[in-house]
């Protein structure tokens, strides 16, 4: 049996190990990806913590990680337009093709999803396999450090290009590695004015380099004196909610014009209470968001060959072994994006 490294979950408690575990065997439909690059997101940092979410959707033991790139090593019985040696990315959540949104297109709120490093092992790993339907093909022209990270790339343009953003003013709540790349990706798309708001002023200045008009530490500054100072006259057209804090939705839904649309993608740790009469009174809408729709891939990877830049939000690099170095990284606060190197030993 062919054995490989691994960072997996070895049992229900913090902390990650790096393991030899079986390379994984493509089944009928299953494509078998040589890992490259990896990206530690922070779903895999609930994970290491073994958080009350972690304890209710992980079964250990298992190996986990979904951002990544790498190329195709083998395909599974039946597998047609895609050959070996082909490079490659995958949607990390495998839905179940005949259930109402599959069928119309909308797999990302498909009820039966299996997340890749989560409910299956994932693509900490020197393999992966996946269904041929979930990979991805990268044009070989794109930094594979940038693509490792497709995933949450994929997550910001969901959230940010739900509503038109053409001369629109924006308001992102939450300077994770997410609204960061929310930040550019809005400018890109033709925002008037991106306003990032959070209390992490390491986070907050990756934002600026991203394009931020303006990044608000809330705990030191007034946000209404920064909407002024950008010009902004009845309040933000568009809200995209990345924190899952309860007074940062709050604050968005106070300083939203009326008629304003907001992008729900951050998930909070506990309820939240709203201020439902503003909500009705202003018109707003508010439109949660899961995962990635496929054709955010395809707008990913065109936005990227457009100029948009990313690398800004890499703060950091190791190789494989080095991964408690990398977590370490992101227990911090101060860091952005992650990248694990799998290209040698």
């Amino acid at each position: 049996m062919k054995m490989m490294d691994a960072i997996v979950k070895p049992s229900a408690a913090p902390g990650l190990e790096l393991r030899q575990v079986p390379v994984p065997e493509p089944g009928p439909g299953e494509v078998l990806i040589h890992i490259h690059k990896t990206a530690i997101c922070g779903t895999d940092v609930h994970i290491y913590d073994w958080n009350d979410w972690s304890a209710a959707h992980v079964k250990p033991p298992m190996v986990i990680g979904h951002e990544y790139v790498g190329e195709i090593a083998a395909l599974g019985p039946g597998v047609t337009g895609l050959r070996v040696g082909m490079r490659v990315s995958g949607e990390g959540h495998i839905t179940c093709g005949h259930c109402r949104n599959c069928h119309n297109g909308n797999i990302q709120w498909c009820k039966d999803t299996v997340g890749v490093g989560v409910d299956r092992d994932g693509a900490f790993a020197e393999y992966v396999c996946i269904p041929s339907k979930n990979v991805i093909i990268i044009d070989p022209s794109l930094d594979e450090d940038v693509v490792a990270f497709f995933d949450a790339f994929g997550n910001a343009t969901h959230t940010a290009l739900m509503f038109n953003l053409v001369g629109e003013d924006v308001l992102i709540t939450g300077a994770g590695p997410i609204g960061i790349i929310a930040a550019g990706i809005c400018k890109y798309a033709g925002a008037r004015r991106v306003v990032v708001t959070d209390v992490n002023e390491y986070r907050l200045d990756l934002a600026r380099k991203m394009g931020a008009d303006a990044a608000v530490n809330v705990a030191q500054e007034n946000l209404h004196e920064i909407m002024h100072k950008q010009g902004l006259v009845e309040g933000f057209d568009v809200g995209l909610e990345m924190s899952g804090s309860e007074s940062g939705l709050k604050q968005m839904i106070s300083v939203m014009r009326n008629g304003g649309k907001i992008s729900l993608l951050g998930l909070g740790s506990k309820p939240v209470s709203l201020d439902m009469n503003g909500i009705i009174c202003k018109g707003l809408t508010l439109q949660g968001i899961y995962g990635r729709k496929m054709d955010n891939w395809h707008q990913m990877s065109y936005m990227v060959q457009g100029g948009l830049d990313l690398t800004p939000v890499i703060t950091h690099r190791f190789h494989y072994t080095e991964f408690e170095k990398g977590f370490a990284a992101m227990h911090s606060g101060r860091s952005g994006k992650v990248i694990l190197d799998w290209t040698t030993k």
